[in-house]
């Protein structure tokens, strides 16, 4: 899988190669695993039977976190996990971002603890932003910038320059994103690692197979290879600028495509409001109520309606223009959903606000998120534990980050795995809906998710939108459909040979049975083609009388 790795695992058999270069895996997680007992972290949550390797780990690092203990009293206890990721580098502080949503497996108080995890890092020296962004671009950087600032923003895989450029005779200020200087072999060295041990999870623990250890690092792995290509971000921003254009309250930066390459990334400057300086909002006369309620439909609507999102809209990523406009930057980390993903998230949604327990329940099945040996009626009365604690409730009182993780807290007690697709969505909207409480902490996160949930599903649900989905149904269908004459056509042949034969009193020897006999394959396989194609084209029929 990667050029280091010294292990192999299968779904079937989890079977590793124990190689040298474990050795290497084994100790860089050691030094981590030395910095985390520096700081007194455990990710074993209390209560959790712990796994013989870990329980022999961390009968290593007792000494270490003894006399560590006067050390840790100077660091604030919510933030020393943070502090810990922030100090084992880069790839960690995306490790720790990945986890801080994944509740169900190391535990409420740790997931809240990694909440406070800040992607901010020490900026590397204007020499190596200079010679990065020359032999990106070519030339000098002053044939592409009339002027490049000290960097204003830096992250654990890149930085951000205030730069100005001259366009038609008129000078105008860009932001210059540079990726840090040998970021992608750091990051290979540590994945490596993080799959490593993921690996040795599998083998040793069978019990967190199903959530999937392997599948979050490739996912890690994924998001991480996309944000250090800048050109993909700007891609990124593009194809969300084109998804956007008629939205209400929303939009994105300009891409200067001259001045982007790989590893540089130009677009225009926002001079806006961070939309975390409520006060300032206030000041302005901007209604902070509206701001959250965009904030959270605006993500939402992405989401569902486009299955492409920003997973990275904290508030440092986000500015209010003079306009009122929502303006969100920091396009690395993006989301995608498939169809049937959007549909289980409107349904989800649409479920718990309208008390629709069992439909909410049955979507999980429809996806196949619930193995069929559960029955709805057993699923759905978790729903109601989950939905029913939240009516009569002051929207304060209702977090839809929580109620989230009460979901997915279900997943071991009905056997559902995890789902990669959906770990970053529900890391995404947590943080949203951290941003949209701050601009407005008395807002209704249900209420204000409700029409976006009920447009995608009138849209998609509807008898206009099933027409829609049956007419893709439709293309496949004729693909089909198109290849049934020429197997008809050899059902035919094969017929009329071999009535010919038996005929002419044709001895069959077995070769000709053994044509034959496979020619009556393919005509039972026209057959099936046929029965596919008159029940889907009834199926389409039906679907355009109406009858639903």
């Amino acid at each position: 899988m990667w050029p280091q790795a010294s292990y192999r695992s299968t779904k079937q058999d989890h079977e590793i190669e124990v190689m040298p270069g474990a050795i290497l895996n084994t100790l860089r997680l050691a030094r981590a695993g030395f910095v985390l007992a520096q700081y007194g972290v455990r990710f074993v949550p209390a209560g959790v039977p712990v796994p013989l390797p870990l329980k022999i780990a961390r009968a290593a690092t007792l000494p270490i976190e003894f006399l560590s203990a006067p050390f840790q009293k100077s660091v604030p206890r919510a933030t020393r996990v943070a502090t810990a990721l922030t100090k084992l580098g880069p790839s960690y502080v995306k490790l720790g971002q990945f986890l801080a949503t994944r509740a169900d497996v190391i535990g409420p108080e740790l997931s809240a603890d990694l909440r406070h995890l800040q992607d901010k890092a020490e900026p590397f020296s204007m020499a190596e932003a200079r010679e990065t962004v020359e032999r990106a671009l070519g030339g000098k950087l002053e044939d592409h910038f009339v002027e490049f600032g000290p960097p204003v923003a830096a992250a654990s895989i890149a930085q951000v320059h205030k730069a100005y450029v001259l366009e038609n005779g008129i000078r105008k200020a860009v932001a210059v994103k540079i990726l840090r200087p040998n970021i992608e072999k750091r990051f290979n060295r540590d994945l490596d690692s993080y799959y490593f041990a993921a690996q040795m999870i599998e083998r040793f623990y069978p019990p967190a197979r199903r959530l999937k250890p392997v599948a979050v690092v490739d996912n890690l792995k994924h998001t991480t290879a996309l944000e250090m290509d800048l050109r993909l971000e700007a891609a990124a921003i593009s194809e969300m600028a084109a998804n956007t254009t008629e939205d209400d309250g929303f939009r994105v930066p300009a891409i200067d495509w001259k001045r982007t390459a790989k590893r540089v990334l130009t677009v225009e400057w926002i001079d806006g409001t961070p939309i975390s300086h409520r006060e300032t909002l206030l000041a302005k006369g901007f209604d902070t109520s509206a701001l959250g309620q965009t904030v959270l439909r605006s993500f939402l609507r992405h989401a569902m309606r486009d299955g492409f999102f920003h997973a990275d809209m904290h508030q440092g990523n986000l500015f209010v223009d003079d306009k009122g406009m929502i303006v969100a930057v920091d396009f690395g980390i993006m989301g995608r959903l498939g169809l049937a993903e959007r549909r289980f998230l409107a349904e989800i949604l649409h479920g718990l606000i309208t008390r629709d327990y069992h439909r909410a329940a049955a979507i999980h099945f429809e996806a196949g998120y619930v193995p069929p040996h559960h029955t709805v009626e057993e699923f759905a009365q978790a729903m109601r534990a989950i939905g029913e604690p939240i009516q009569g409730r002051t929207a304060e009182e209702i977090s839809m980050a929580d109620l989230l993780g009460q979901l997915f807290a279900y997943t071991e007690v009905f056997d559902m795995e995890t789902r990669p697709e959906l770990i970053l969505l529900q890391k995404s909207m947590v943080i949203v809906e951290g941003v949209a409480r701050d601009l407005d902490p008395s807002l209704n996160v249900w209420v204000a998710a409700e029409p976006v949930a009920k447009e995608w599903m009138e849209a998609n649900l509807s008898p206009l939108g099933r027409l829609r989905e049956a007419g893709r149904g439709a293309e496949t269908i004729g693909e089909v459909l198109l290849k049934t004459p020429a197997l008809l056509q050899n059902l035919a042949q094969a017929i009329t040979g071999y009535s010919e034969m038996a005929r002419s009193g044709v001895r069959l020897d077995e070769q000709t049975i053994e044509n034959i006999a496979s020619r009556s394959k393919r005509s039972r396989a026209a057959d099936v083609a046929l029965w596919i194609g008159a029940l889907s084209l009834a199926v389409i029929a039906v679907k355009l009388f109406g009858f639903f």
